[in-house]
């Protein structure tokens, strides 16, 4: 009896070691599989792009919906995929609306060949911009801010024209940004450490910067760490790629110039605005630049203008140019400052900083000798393609900016446009109902997409913004969001987003937008096509979308089930469809549709399809 005992336990023990083992080599296996990369949005894309026009990644897929009309299934089995070829190498950096040859065509005067001028429809390109030869996958957020490799902005001109300024260096087949520019060759960090001697930088107050002329926005990369996000912008001009490498850096910025146009921003949107030897001739034109930048400045907000004319007696030398006509400049800027109730806080070095006073009308009023001429325009945010003018935006005078929270607490804070009933139609009851809505739909996404929060994805674009919820519910260090609105949208919220200490800027999607191509991991167009089904080609929005993509990046459409499929047999572009319900009816699936033309020729990342539950 006794042995048998033994020889069960020393059965049951073999059993034992053997289940353990089988444990054990099953979760190595699946660490590896989950190490390789296999079966994760990278390798899918990458899989499919080494396959090229093979589309039949999944098959045809059939959700039951209680969404009227032809929700149920998509057949596409007599469906031409309509395929578009790869454009000439030589549209490898193409920017449709900001294009080098068709700006020589335009006057040179305050910089309007620098502006946007779109092609008309008959000239648009309907073919995939392709990626450079050696394009790899940037590198994640922070390294991305020092490093890029060489292969993806293959430029090397800024490395001679700024060798002693410390903007780039050009090292094996990486540039490497030491974090220096013209005015702060020492770096970013000291020459925001002077300013934040000055300006409550590090407490929240100011969250927003609008840098003009950024080069290759250092100053923006470090001002991330100090929670402090900037939207950088230069024009497409003889520092070739400048935009560019600022975008693979993972730093917020597009192609823009203050020439003729107003800038595409709400008003009262920065807390802080910021010149670095940018070459803008503010005294110009009785100040109608500096009238501009005040348009977009907060009450209380902060101006830095950082080398010529400041400190002329000193400088004027080594700027080569004559001492009276720096005085002269100089003497224009503090009196423009003035008429703009800017207050005058500190001139160290080459640097000056203004402050915008929080009731500047009032304060205007009491100036003996004002010739101040405000603006007549009853919307200071009706902006896109309008011209400046020399006139100072009203600022109310309300105090509705005082209300606003320091950062991160204004995120979900009520805004101050909101909360004074400045918003139509959107109610306090609206906003919070609306984060209570994407912050469910964002963790529905991230269980779809695993990337999402892995830092893989950085430069990440909403299309159609609405109140900013869907950046709100996705704020992180490891990436940020270009809030889009749309200048067709119902109703204009972009205020409100950088009231939420997001960014963001006006944009009609009937044309291309002021970026390179390859600059943004991850799009969310959220109720786009149904904003835009009676405007314009959805083609061409699909080709911009895969214009702005990089490779191995992924799209998020969220629409009505009958826009897309309609566009689906009209265009053939998508093969697979995952309609979703509206959000009101109550059925657990959504929509996410992770695309892109890939099937019809491109380098580009996968089409995907995915299902998640609310």
């Amino acid at each position: 009896m006794a042995n048998k005992s033994l020889g069960d336990n020393r059965t049951r023990t073999s059993v034992s070691i053997f289940i353990v083992a089988g444990l054990c080599c099953f979760f190595y296996l699946l660490g590896s599989w989950q190490r390789s990369g296999v079966g994760k949005g990278d390798s899918i894309a990458l899989a499919v792009t080494k396959s090229g026009e093979n589309c039949n990644i999944l098959p045809n897929l059939n959700f039951e919906t209680r969404h009227g009309g032809q929700a149920g299934s998509i057949d596409d089995s007599g469906t031409e995929v309509k395929k578009f070829k790869p454009c000439r190498p030589r549209y490898t950096d193409h920017t449709p609306c900001q294009d080098q040859k068709r700006a020589m065509h335009f006057p040179r005067e305050n910089m309007i060949y620098r502006e946007r001028h779109c092609p008309p429809p008959e000239k648009k390109l309907h073919c995939l911009i392709p990626a450079p030869k050696g394009y790899v996958t940037p590198f994640p957020w922070p390294k991305s801010r020092d490093y890029v490799p060489y292969a993806n902005a293959p430029y090397k001109s800024l490395t001679v024209e700024k060798a002693i300024q410390n903007w780039i260096q050009y090292e094996g087949n990486v540039f490497r940004f030491p974090g220096g520019g013209t005015q702060f060759p020492q770096g970013a960090d000291k020459y925001i450490d002077q300013l934040a001697s000055v300006i409550p930088i590090q407490n929240g107050t100011v969250r927003t910067a609008l840098d003009t002329g950024c080069g290759v926005a250092s100053w923006g990369a470090y001002l991330w760490k100090r929670n402090v996000i900037a939207m950088s912008f230069a024009p497409r001009d003889s520092h070739e790629a400048q935009v560019q490498f600022a975008l693979e850096r993972g730093v917020p910025a597009v192609i823009g110039v203050l020439g003729t146009v107003k800038m595409p921003y709400p008003s009262r949107a920065f807390d802080m605005a910021h010149c670095s030897r940018c070459l803008i001739p503010w005294g110009a034109a009785d100040g109608i630049l500096m009238m501009e930048v005040d348009r977009v400045l907060r009450p209380g907000g902060y101006w830095v203008l950082s080398g010529p004319p400041i400190n002329w007696k000193t400088n004027y030398k080594a700027w080569q140019r004559p001492m009276e006509d720096l005085q002269e400049e100089q003497r224009k800027i503090e009196e423009i400052a003035k008429l703009l109730c800017w207050e005058k806080k500190s001139e160290k070095g080459e640097t000056a900083i203004w402050q915008k006073r929080m009731d500047a009308d009032s304060c205007r009023s009491t100036q003996e000798d004002s010739e101040a001429t405000l603006c007549k325009s009853t919307d200071p945010d009706d902006v896109w393609y309008n011209k400046m003018e020399t006139c100072i935006t009203p600022s109310k005078g309300n105090g509705d900016d005082e209300g606003l929270r320091p950062f991160p607490e204004r995120l979900f804070a009520v805004p101050p446009r909101i909360a004074n009933g400045l918003v139509s139609g959107v109610s306090v009851e609206a906003y919070l109902e609306d984060n209570k809505k994407w912050k469910k739909h964002v963790s529905a996404y991230k269980k779809s997409n695993k990337l999402i929060d892995t830092g893989r994805y950085r430069n990440i674009m909403d299309m159609n913004s609405g109140l900013g919820g869907f950046a709100a519910a996705l704020q992180s260090p490891k990436l940020w969001v270009m809030n889009v609105m749309p200048t067709i949208a119902e109703k204009n919220t972009l205020g409100v987003i950088y009231e939420r200490g997001l960014i963001g800027i006006y944009h009609d999607w009937c044309e291309a937008f002021s970026t390179y191509p390859r600059t943004y991991d991850l799009i969310h167009a959220n109720g786009l096509f149904s904003l835009y089904k009676d405007r314009c080609d959805f083609e061409d929005i699909l080709l911009e979308m895969d214009r702005i993509l990089r490779p191995e990046g992924a799209v998020i459409l969220r629409d009505d089930v009958d826009v897309l499929i309609k566009q689906s047999n009209n265009t053939g572009l998508w093969r697979i469809i995952i309609p979703h319900p509206h959000d009101k009816m109550p059925v657990k699936m959504v929509m996410a549709l992770l695309i892109d033309a890939i099937c019809s020729g491109s380098q580009g990342p996968a089409l995907q399809s995915s299902k998640f539950n609310q």
